[in-house]
């Protein structure tokens, strides 16, 4: 018996078709994209896109899960 949610089983369908590295390149655009707009002074805009890396990251290691291990 399945314990996932049909919801879930087709967004982990989708989801495993996105390579790995869209996520490791959105991450570092996030980074890129916080020194800018610091360098730039716009200091409180610049930690809002910085906090985006973690997530993009997690993303991917979600992905990465989801690749190898499939869903149930």
């Amino acid at each position: 018996m399945s314990s996932e949610g049909e919801t879930t089983k087709q967004v982990e369908k989708h989801t495993s078709k996105v390579p790995s590295i869209v996520f490791l390149a959105a991450s570092l655009a996030a980074m890129g994209a916080s020194l800018t707009l610091k360098c730039l002074g716009k200091k409180h805009t610049a930690l809002f896109v910085g906090q985006w890396a973690a997530p993009f990251l997690l993303l991917g290691i979600y992905n990465k899960i989801v690749k190898t291990e499939g869903h149930d």
